[in-house]
């Protein structure tokens, strides 16, 4: 049974081109069904987390961290009696906009772009993507999925003002996203908080002395686990503890998220909607515990020396790149070359919807190709 606040396949606001219903998918099955087999999707696989292939194949990529996010996206809707379908598919889209490199091809992609009075941002290419880039069917553009996914995209990790972005009116910006859409961000956190402490583990980047030490919630955890198997490997013991993390954060997304809906008196969709801030949330405990988790990850993996060169690739690679498409048009494939063309099309903007689709390793045949002679 469905929360009075969840939403429900059958008030769905629809599609932009209307369909038939399914025998027997609802949806918001069928939307999921769509991401899965988007070629965007798919390149997912061949796109950095954190380590590159370089590192190791074990290590997690864009694909594998999208795939926990959807289970435990899955689990946590499920406990809360909202819609579950709904928060996978979200949770399936949620990285779909990403650039190859990881942050470092975000970073340097937005800063090439903010050059010419633009700016790039995944989510906004997510759209972008399911909208148009993906043409698989005679009877209408992308993937014509359903609007509360499309808003969910939009608005999972962030509010965008109106006046700022016009283009996204339809998007309900003015109001809160469904508590489907609120978890994202949070099941996105509580996955790669865990499985980063676990590849930079793996890689040993970071040491188990220095994880207890700089992340108290883990120390914990494995004090307790020590109690529990003494003779245990370390790595087992470590694994035990980690389970242990992400089992308390998620019991506690879970939990909290009840309260505050029931202290609230959230009853509908609507009441989530026009409710004055997400009501999706830690607990202030559990919060700090995040926190320190992420500065911890900041601190000694994401800015490690050991990743240093491959971060100063990804920027180099991309800007050069960038630079050489804007000098070099006739350079970019025919299609490329014709939305180029088209009234309202910036080359910037087509440039960058080209390196954005990439996944590291064809951007890199792309540099040898253009820029390393």
């Amino acid at each position: 049974m469905l929360a009075a606040y969840a939403v429900h396949v059958e008030r769905s606001r629809g599609r932009r081109v209307p369909e038939p219903p399914h025998p027997y998918r609802n949806d918001f099955q069928r939307d999921r069904d769509r991401v899965i087999h988007a070629r965007a999707f798919r390149r997912l696989e061949a796109k950095t987390q954190v380590f590159s292939r370089r590192h190791s194949d074990h290590f997690r990529n864009r694909l594998t961290h999208t795939l926990e996010v959807s289970q435990i996206s899955r689990t946590i809707a499920g406990a809360l009696g909202l819609n579950v379908d709904l928060a996978e598919a979200l949770a399936l889209v949620h990285d779909i906009g990403h650039p190859p490199f990881g942050h470092s091809g975000e970073k340097t992609l937005d800063a090439c772009m903010r050059e010419h009075g633009l700016a790039f941002d995944h989510n906004l290419h997510a759209l972008r993507i399911v909208e148009d880039f993906e043409q698989r069917y005679a009877a209408f553009p992308g993937l014509n999925l359903t609007f509360e996914v499309r808003e969910g995209i939009i608005k999972h990790s962030r509010d965008y003002v109106a006046k700022e972005h016009p283009e996204l009116a339809e998007y309900l910006l003015d109001q809160r996203p469904p508590l489907e859409a609120q978890l994202i961000d949070l099941t996105d956190e509580i996955a790669y908080n865990t499985a980063d402490l676990d590849d930079g583990y793996e890689a040993h980047l970071l040491s188990l002395d220095q994880i207890r030490r700089g992340v108290p919630i883990f120390d914990g955890f494995f004090h307790e686990v020590e109690q529990l198997y003494p003779d245990a490997p370390d790595k087992l013991k470590f694994n035990e503890a980690l389970k242990r993390v992400l089992n308390r954060m998620v019991d506690d997304l879970i939990k909290n998220t009840q309260s505050r809906a029931r202290e609230s008196g959230i009853r509908t969709l609507e009441d989530v909607r026009h409710f004055p801030e997400r009501l999706a949330a830690f607990s202030s405990t559990a919060d700090a515990e995040r926190r320190q988790t992420k500065e911890f990850l900041y601190e000694n993996l994401y800015f490690s020396p050991a990743l240093a060169d491959e971060k100063d690739d990804a920027e180099r690679i991309v800007r050069k790149l960038f630079t050489f498409w804007m000098k070099n048009p006739q350079a970019l494939p025919h299609n490329y070359q014709e939305k180029a063309k088209a009234e309202g099309e910036s080359l910037a903007r087509v440039v960058c919807d080209y390196i954005a689709g990439m996944t590291d390793n064809f951007i890199y045949d792309q540099y040898e190709k253009h820029c390393s002679r």
